[in-house]
C-alpha cells in the first residue's frame, strides 16, 4: 500500500498511527538490532517503517612503508536488503531512501528497479549530505545536484521513461515519492521563503507527500504547514518527532539539524541533574506535542528512533 493510501485511510478512520525510521546495521553487524527495535514497534501497528540511506566515506590507512592509501568505504551498506527483510518478517510497507549522494542517474534507475522487483512501492527522495569531511555537497559526476531531479528521474520511470530514452512499453514502475520538508528551513537554504520555493519544486516534479525534519515548535509545524498551503503545496504533511535525550543534544540538534529549541524546553533539560531526566523530560516533551499535532488533524506522526525504541515506544503507548 502506499504512503498517501495509508494517510489518507488513517484521516479518514480517524484513528492515529505512526511511522519510523530505522537504520540499517552498520557493516559486520546482522539485523537482530533492526528485529529488537521492530519489536518493541509492533503493539503499536506500524503505519510503516522508514530505512535510512548512507553515501559513502573515505577511509585513510597507514601502510607499511608510511604512505597512506585512501578507500572508499560505506559504514551502512544494505537499505534495500533490510527494507526486503523488514517485508517478508512482518509484512510492514518499507520506504526505503533514496539519495543523489555518491549515486549516478544510473545507479539510481538500476536501485529503483531492485525495489520495483521487490515489490516495494515507496521512496523518499533526498539528495542526501554532504561527503562527511568536506563542507559542500558535490554530485556524482552523472549524478543529481538537487532531489528535485531525483524525483523527476522516478516520475519518468514511473511513466516507462529510461535514463537511455528508450521507453518501455512492457511495464512502469508505480512508486509513491515522498520528501522532505523543513519547518525551519533547510540548514544551507539563504531563508525560509527560498527554502519553501525549492519544496514546490520537488512537488511540482512529482512528489506526493512531505516528512518533515525533525521540530520540537508545534508552532513551528503548524506555520510550515499554512506556509505550504499558501503557495499552493496541498500533498500530506508528515509531521517529524524526535524524543529528546541527552544534555549534549542542546548543542548537538541546532549544529547538526539547524531546529531552534523552545526555551521551555531547553530550561527543561538544563535543569536535570543527568540524562535519565533527561530521557523523561524527552518523553513528556513528545506526548505534549503529539498530543497537539493530532489535534490539529495531522493522522500520521513520523518518529526519528535511530533504531532506539524505548521512548518512542513510550511516547506513542500513551498518545493511541
Amino acid at each position: 500500500m502506499k504512503v498517501t493510501e495509508i494517510i489518507a485511510q488513517a484521516k479518514e478512520s480517524g484513528k492515529p498511527r505512526f511511522s519510523f525510521e530505522l537504520l540499517p546495521p552498520l557493516k559486520g553487524d546482522g539485523l537482530n538490532k533492526i528485529y529488537q527495535a521492530i519489536d518493541s514497534l509492533m503493539p503499536y501497528n506500524p503505519a510503516f517503517i522508514n530505512v535510512t540511506s548512507h553515501r559513502e566515506e573515505m577511509k585513510y590507512v597507514e601502510r607499511p612503508d608510511g604512505l597512506i592509501e585512501r578507500h572508499v568505504v560505506r559504514r551502512r551498506p544494505g537499505t534495500t536488503g533490510v527494507c526486503a527483510a523488514i517485508r517478508q518478517k512482518y509484512g510492514i510497507e518499507v520506504v526505503p531512501h533514496v539519495i543523489c549522494g555518491g549515486m549516478s542517474k544510473y545507479d539510481i534507475e538500476d536501485l529503483l528497479i531492485d525495489l520495483d522487483f521487490l515489490g516495494i512501492q515507496n521512496v523518499l527522495a533526498l539528495r542526501g549530505d554532504a561527503m562527511p569531511g568536506t563542507n559542500r555537497f558535490v554530485p556524482n559526476k552523472d549524478g543529481h545536484a538537487h532531489s528535485d531531479a531525483l524525483v523527476r528521474q522516478i516520475s519518468a520511470m514511473n511513466k516507462g521513461e529510461f535514463i537511455d530514452g528508450e521507453p518501455n512499453t512492457s511495464h512502469c514502475t508505480d512508486f509513491c515519492i515522498g520528501v522532505a520538508g523543513y519547518p525551519e528551513k533547510h540548514i544551507e537554504a539563504p531563508n525560509y521563503l527560498t527554502d519553501l520555493g525549492y519544496l514546490k519544486q520537488k512537488i511540482d516534479a512529482g512528489a506526493e507527500y512531505i516528512a518533515t525534519q525533525i521540530s520540537y515548535s508545534t508552532e513551528q509545524i503548524l506555520r510550515f504547514r499554512d506556509r505550504c498551503s499558501e503557495i499552493g503545496i496541498n500533498v500530506p504533511i508528515l509531521p517529524g518527532l524526535k524524543p529528546f535525550a541527552t544534555k549534549t543534544q542542546l548543542n548537538v540538534l541546532p549544529q547538526t539539524f539547524a531546529v531552534v529549541l523552545p526555551q521551555l524546553l531547553v530550561d527543561k533539560v538544563q535543569a536535570c541533574k543527568d540524562n535519565d531526566e533527561v530521557k523523561k523530560v524527552g518523553i513528556e516533551w513528545g506526548i505534549k506535542q503529539g498530543e497537539e499535532l493530532l489535534r490539529e488533524g495531522f493522522p500520521v506522526l513520523h518518529f526519528y528512533t535511530m533504531t532506539r525504541t524505548q521512548q518512542v515506544s513510550e511516547i506513542v503507548k500513551a498518545l493511541m
